[in-house]
């Protein structure tokens, strides 16, 4: 099973991907959630410039944001700085788009904008927007076609996995991996205790809480909150502001801190029971487990003041590095 890493996209973000080489991960996958962090395109263009293994793309992209010819090309470029080594994932859109308001996307639409992509890709022109396309790109002005870059589909639920296994080279999931597929990566949050350290220490808190916390914007989007523990009581905060904000206060520091009304919800008891959490003989069991379910990619979420040293603390769980 591959040990990768997640990353929201950032100024130091390139930095950890190098880091994460050095210590044995196989892919390093970036967020693309635009009202959240700054672009995942140019975070991965960088982080290509310091690396030269690691695998690199964004987990995962949301049609919506853009159009087919602006993803293809900027997979084009990605390729021309790592050649071999970009895979790109696909979905919905979870912050990407509740973070805006918006559901997430039909998938027909997103099936649609696949395979035009991967018209792309190779060389072909496509019907677009009521036109034909195509990439008409000169030698030396991003990687030439054909280009065969691996897509994998972020899904969870029936329908995303049949599109899956139908337009898709694996699939992406979070905290539960999807069996069946020869490339199933999964995206956890959690942390290493220590010996004798408590999941609700300031550190444990502070790099596996916002693991915790984004169960909760997730559910919230459903009607579901209430099924957590103080589900409640939160849903009530969220309820005070005005219902034209709510999806904008949710998703505040999502996944990169704990937001002031997720704070209470934080604790002990969730970060053990929503995340990756556990000490070094507990995790290798469950990484243990992942694999029995299905995984062969397992993609880990370094939260927290010391990202590397959760990386480094992981890395010694997954067997990348002996201390």
């Amino acid at each position: 099973m591959d040990i990768s890493c997640g990353f929201a996209p950032s100024a130091h973000a390139p930095d950890l991907v190098a880091a994460a080489e050095q210590m044995g991960y196989r892919w390093a996958w970036m967020y693309d959630s635009p009202a959240l962090y700054p672009d995942v395109w140019v975070a991965l263009s960088r982080a290509a410039d310091r690396t030269s293994e690691i695998g690199l793309g964004p987990g995962v992209l949301v049609p919506s944001l853009r159009h087919v010819m602006v993803t293809a090309a900027a997979i084009a470029g990605l390729v021309e700085l790592a050649p071999g080594r970009v895979a790109i994932g696909i979905g919905t859109g979870f912050s990407g788009r509740l973070v805006l308001g918006q559901k997430a996307m039909r998938w027909d639409d997103v099936e649609k904008y696949v395979y035009a992509l991967r018209e792309l890709l190779a060389g072909r022109s496509v019907q677009w927007d009521g036109a034909r396309i195509a990439m008409i790109h000169p030698k030396g002005f991003g990687a030439e076609r054909p280009l065969e870059v691996p897509i994998l589909i972020s899904a969870m639920g029936p329908k995303g996995i049949d599109i899956a296994h139908r337009i898709g080279d694996g699939v992406f999931s979070v905290s539960s991996p999807q069996s069946g597929f020869d490339w199933s990566a999964v995206i956890i949050y959690g942390t290493v205790l220590d010996d004798g350290e408590e999941a609700d220490s300031p550190r444990a808190v502070g790099a596996a809480g916002p693991g915790a916390s984004v169960l909760y914007h997730a559910l919230w989007e459903q009607g579901l909150a209430e099924m957590l523990p103080g589900g409640e009581e939160w849903r009530a905060k969220i309820d005070a502001f005005e219902e034209n904000e709510r999806h904008l206060r949710v998703h505040e520091r999502h996944l990169v801190g704990i937001n002031d009304w997720d704070r209470d919800v934080v604790t002990g008891e969730t970060i053990r029971a929503l995340t990756f959490t556990g000490s070094v003989s507990e995790l290798r069991v469950r990484l243990e487990e992942l694999a029995a379910q299905g995984a062969t990619e397992v993609a880990f979420h370094p939260g927290g003041d010391d990202p590397i040293g959760e990386l480094r603390r992981f890395a010694r769980v997954a067997g990348l590095i002996d201390v």
